[in-house]
């Protein structure tokens, strides 16, 4: 990795949450600009800042226009990137910043939740070839219609690694408050390790089921694009955990992590008939909404009826269960009940692939405990339960304790 020469860093909130580490970000960029890279910058707003402004929002109505509530939040990375600037060239080094439509990160319309269409990277590139110090806005574009967009939590990320997928970058550095990816959240599992280097498919699991260092999207552009990827602290010099391709190595370790996400709820539809087109007639409204649906259980009953029973984002469980009580009759359901007060717990490894018995030693651990499995959900590399959201962290403690061995 000591050959790079063009390296996209990101700075999360925290990064940048106050003058004084603002300061201590542009000395970092500094450095690594001083040993001869050429540097592109992407920053999140200061910490706090977009609770703050949809806060604001919220006080002039309850469901704040789209389009306009991303106008606001837009503007906390306005505030950093012209700080982390003017920093920048108070240290001596030619530096300027970019709003997303200045970069000319285009995007679809998906207010709140925009995606990435293309990046116009000539401006970039040819500031960055001239020594300049590029500090672009992360977490925002532009639609087709010049409306700003935002890419959602986390979305900082996001631009973070379509620039550097884009500038053919040799590395993109994800700089934050924590020091790389561990087996398990370290504030719940005492026995936690940081991981040295992780697979981009390990990495999207663990991202997609809740552990909080990277954002979704980031890691899938990361693995389509082939962008390593270095997840380090901002308040540290030391290593921390790089994305990259899978080597047969990573197989030789059953389990890498351990994780939880407590933003589920629960919909369950109950006797419903045991016939052709109900799924979708009851999913294609829920995903007009723009709803992600996750894990789904339809058990069908020797009468002919069924319990169908799925999984939303907490947020979403208001317009999904509008959705699915105006849809319950149509399709003859006898009822609708639900539950906010679940968790999905679950455990990812490459070396599931080729290790039996794994799920077996999963239900058990939790079995002995006492904690009961309420759904399950598989792929080749990861194993996913809901359980009560009360035994959370006993059940991520139990499963690492039980699936990851030491630290050696």
């Amino acid at each position: 990795m000591a050959e790079i020469m063009l390296v996209v860093q990101k700075y999360g909130g925290t990064s940048v949450g106050s003058i004084e580490r603002i300061k201590e970000v542009a000395k970092r960029v500094a450095a690594t600009r001083a040993a001869g890279h050429q540097v592109a910058v992407v920053v999140s707003a200061m910490s706090g800042e977009t609770n703050r402004l949809l806060g604001l929002a919220r006080q002039i109505a309850a469901q704040p226009d789209e389009r306009e509530r991303d106008v606001l939040v837009s503007t906390g990375e306005q505030v950093s990137v012209a700080l982390l600037a003017m920093a920048l060239k108070e240290t001596g080094y030619p530096a300027f910043s970019l709003l997303g439509h200045q970069v000319q990160i285009s995007t679809d319309s998906a207010f709140g939740r925009a995606r990435i269409k293309h990046i116009n990277t000539n401006r970039l590139l040819s500031a960055l070839r001239d020594g300049h110090i590029v500090v672009v806005a992360g977490f925002q574009g532009v639609d087709a219609e010049d409306n700003i967009t935002t890419l959602g939590r986390g979305g900082s990320d996001t631009t973070a690694v379509a620039l550097a997928a884009a500038v053919k970058a040799e590395a993109c550095e994800i700089y934050t408050d924590v020091d790389g990816v561990y087996s398990a959240d370290p504030r719940i599992c005492p026995h936690a390790r940081k991981l040295s280097r992780i697979s981009y498919d390990e990495m999207l699991e663990l991202a997609s089921l809740g552990a909080k260092v990277l954002q979704t999207r980031s890691v899938e552009l990361a693995k389509r694009y082939q962008v390593p990827v270095h997840v380090r602290s901002s308040f540290s010099p030391e290593e921390g955990t790089w994305l990259v391709q899978e080597d047969p190595s990573m197989e030789e370790v059953i389990v890498s992590g351990v994780t939880s996400d407590l933003d589920q709820a629960k919909i369950t539809l109950l006797r419903v008939p045991d016939r052709p087109g109900l799924a979708a007639k009851l999913f294609s409204p829920i995903a007009d909404d723009n709803i992600v649906v996750d894990m789904i259980i339809q058990n069908a009953s020797a009468d002919g009826f069924t319990d169908l029973t799925f999984t939303v984002p907490k947020g979403d469980t208001p317009k999904a269960l509008a959705r699915v009580k105006a849809a319950a009759p149509e399709i003859g359901a006898d009822g609708v009940v639900f539950d906010t007060e679940v968790a999905k717990v679950s455990i990812v490894g490459l070396g599931m692939r080729s290790h039996a018995g794994v799920a077996a030693r999963m239900f058990q651990t939790l079995a002995r405990e006492g904690i009961n499995i309420q759904m399950i959900s598989t792929s080749e590399i990861k194993i996913s339960v809901v359980i009560a959201a009360k035994y959370t962290e006993l059940a991520v403690r139990v499963l690492h304790d039980a699936l990851i061995p030491p630290a050696k």
